[in-house]
């Protein structure tokens, strides 16, 4: 772990990078930097968790995917009011709905509530999988498949060669296999 100010230097040599790659993703400055903002502070309020299994780059990119996940999400659940010009704010929402007090616009379809909830608790159960593989075995398998890492930068990061990581993404995938056969798919099953 770097000391407290070598980290925040680090942190903040490496912002417009993050920025960027933010933007890429969200298409919103603000909302971007907003996502930085949030995985810096992640990091910086819990530095300890860095265990410097990876570069602190490939850490903190890994938070910011969450970072702008939650930022493209609630994009799509809020809707900006932007006034008009010469139109106040408050006139903007009045403008949204009738004089009965309904909404002008009917609200989009929620979907399926109890399929989201369910692929929320998914995620949880492959997040305990995830969690019982080896420590080098889950890293391998979230640079590859989370990170999106190629195989070349996975094996320079992890001083390790490409038959080394082919090995280790296969048991990666038979083991979450496994353990998704068992604790998730095996509930379901009739």
């Amino acid at each position: 772990m770097p000391a407290n100010e070598e980290l925040h230097s680090q942190l903040e040599a490496m912002r417009p990078l993050l920025v960027r790659f933010a933007q890429l993703q969200i298409r919103n400055q603000a909302l971007a930097e907003d996502a930085v903002q949030d995985a810096l502070i992640a990091v910086l309020e819990q530095p300890e968790r860095y265990a410097g299994q990876s570069s602190l780059r490939t850490y903190v990119t890994g938070i910011l995917k969450y970072k702008i996940i939650d930022a493209l999400r609630s994009a799509t659940r809020e809707r900006q009011i932007e006034p008009d010009e010469g139109q106040s704010e408050d006139e903007a929402i009045d403008a949204l709905f009738a004089r009965d007090g309904h909404a002008r616009e009917l609200p989009r379809q929620w979907g399926d509530p109890d399929r989201s909830l369910e692929q929320k608790d998914f995620f949880r159960v492959l997040e305990v999988c995830l969690d019982k593989l080896p420590a080098k075995t889950a890293r391998i398998f979230m640079m590859r498949e989370w990170l999106e890492l190629e195989t070349e930068e996975i094996c320079k990061e992890l001083a390790i060669t490409t038959a080394n990581a082919w090995v280790l993404l296969y048991r990666a995938r038979m083991r979450l296999r496994e353990c998704l056969d068992l604790n998730w798919f095996g509930q379901h099953a009739h």
